[in-house]
């Protein structure tokens, strides 16, 4: 069976950025106020470019999970891939995005990228341990 090879940790992953995947696709309708929209690379977009990148990345989330829950060779690639943006994304967030003063944003931003990096690299590197059962 596809989930005794899978496991609970890639179970959690594939559940994880499939509810990642929809807050991407819901970013154009800002259902959380003015600051939902979509990062990249470190820039908060608005307007068409969020109705447009947010979608897009939802789309690929969508795909991603698919790939991890079905264990689909294609999901390798796009997990290092993945991995690979949400570094890149974090530090250039940390260097060009809006930074709310405080201790409290610290701590907030330094468990987000702890998990953020931890998942991702996680799941790349659980999907290349697996590497003989993707189909």
């Amino acid at each position: 069976m596809a989930s005794e090879q899978r496991g609970p940790a890639l179970t959690t992953f594939a559940i994880l950025f499939g509810v990642l995947a929809v807050s991407n696709l819901l970013k154009p309708l800002q259902l959380g106020g003015a600051r939902t929209g979509f990062v990249f690379f470190g820039q908060r977009t608005s307007g068409t470019a969020n109705a447009i990148l947010g979608p897009l990345f939802g789309i690929y989330l969508l795909v991603y999970a698919a790939g991890i829950w079905r264990l689909r060779r294609f999901a390798l690639p796009m997990a290092y891939a993945y991995a690979a943006y949400v570094v890149v994304n974090l530090i250039a967030f940390t260097v060009r995005g809006e930074h709310e003063p405080g201790a409290g944003y610290v701590i907030f931003s330094v468990v987000y990228a702890l998990v953020a990096i931890g998942v991702s690299s996680g799941t790349a590197l659980l999907l290349t341990r697996r590497k003989a059962a993707l189909g």
